[in-house]
């Protein structure tokens, strides 16, 4: 799954403790999900977009990335 996730954070000036404590996770839950080896549940996934202000769909690429 590809995502969004830190250009979106880094366009809003936020950083991954701030995001982090935004939706309820750890910086470093931040960080795996940006770096592609964690993915995250689908309410946090629902809560990170929120904070963006778009869909679950605009936020991670599901046809782009490997099935797990």
């Amino acid at each position: 799954m590809i995502n969004e996730v830190r250009a979106l954070r880094e366009q809003r000036k936020l950083t991954q403790q701030q995001l982090g404590e935004l939706v309820g996770v750890s910086r470093q839950s931040i960080v795996a999900i940006e770096k592609g080896k964690d993915d995250p549940t689908l309410w946090l996934a629902y809560d990170l977009a929120k904070v963006f202000g778009i869909t679950i769909e605009e936020l991670f690429d599901f046809e782009g990335g490997e099935r797990k």
